[in-house]
């Protein structure tokens, strides 16, 4: 057989294919809820981000439904949906992580090293985010601008390039629907606000304050994303004999993943 190339498979999708063959043998009958998203992570020795973002991936392929309130249940069965997997992007929380630490720094060298006219492509930005967002429009190339703008201010190319590949490689499917989920218009002026921060922290050439407030940032959008998650389930929770009545066999043994 020809040489094939090599793929990496980030760890939620190796969850996801674990629950969905669990799915596809009738372990997790249709219509059942599936257990906790805290049950499953100690079943499958993983982090409850890393499941969180395999639901979604599983949703996303037709294989689950998210209810809101109620929790997330076993599809109906139809033809199966083949997913790219290249077109998922990366875990939105595992994604949130790394831009916070990688862009956090960067906005500190920004700050020391920005010029005038880096500034007026970050300010841009933000005056671009806050037209669209009155307008109701989705702002998302111009948030994109900013983050961009930003590693730019540092003069290292290779900043701009850790930047740029964060952005183009998580703002996949599985993002996209995590947006879908819990954006809110309370969230996106809450982001404005804080770009406008990181802004007058390199105004002020504050590199600590820029690094604190694009931090914040992106840990307020990670704590939105998971306070969002658990809402999703609230009633669920509030129910477990729900689930419990319903899940096959596969939700009483330990899984693992590998």
């Amino acid at each position: 057989m020809p040489i094939q190339i090599i793929g990496t498979n980030r760890l939620y999708r190796q969850i996801a294919e674990q629950l969905s063959a669990l799915i596809a043998s009738g372990e997790f009958a249709e219509g059942a809820r599936l257990p906790s998203e805290r049950e499953l992570a100690a079943q499958l020795g993983v982090s409850r981000p890393s499941v969180r973002e395999a639901l979604i991936a599983l949703e996303l392929a037709g294989k689950v439904a998210v209810r809101v309130g109620a929790g997330v249940f076993v599809a109906a069965r139809r033809p199966t949906v083949v997913a790219d997997p290249t077109s998922e992007g990366h875990g939105p929380f595992e994604l949130l992580r790394a831009r916070r630490l990688v862009e956090g720094e960067i906005a500190m060298e920004a700050a020391l090293h920005a010029i005038p006219e880096d500034l007026v492509v970050v300010r841009a930005a933000v005056a671009e985010m806050q037209r669209l967002q009155r307008q109701q429009r989705n702002a998302d190339l111009a948030d994109r601008d900013f983050h961009l703008g930003v590693a730019k201010a540092t003069h290292n190319s290779a900043l701009v390039s850790v930047v740029r590949n964060l952005w183009d490689q998580g703002r996949g499917a599985i993002w996209k629907r995590m947006e879908r989920h819990f954006q809110t218009p309370e969230m996106r002026a809450a982001a404005l606000g804080e770009h406008r921060a990181i802004l007058t922290a390199l105004e002020g050439r504050d590199g600590s304050g820029a690094r604190a407030a694009m931090r914040g940032h992106l840990e307020r959008v990670d704590r939105e994303f998971e306070r969002g998650w658990d809402l999703l389930k609230e009633r669920a929770q509030a129910n477990p004999r729900e689930g419990a009545a319903s899940a096959g066999p596969a939700s009483k043994r330990r899984a693992r993943v590998g």
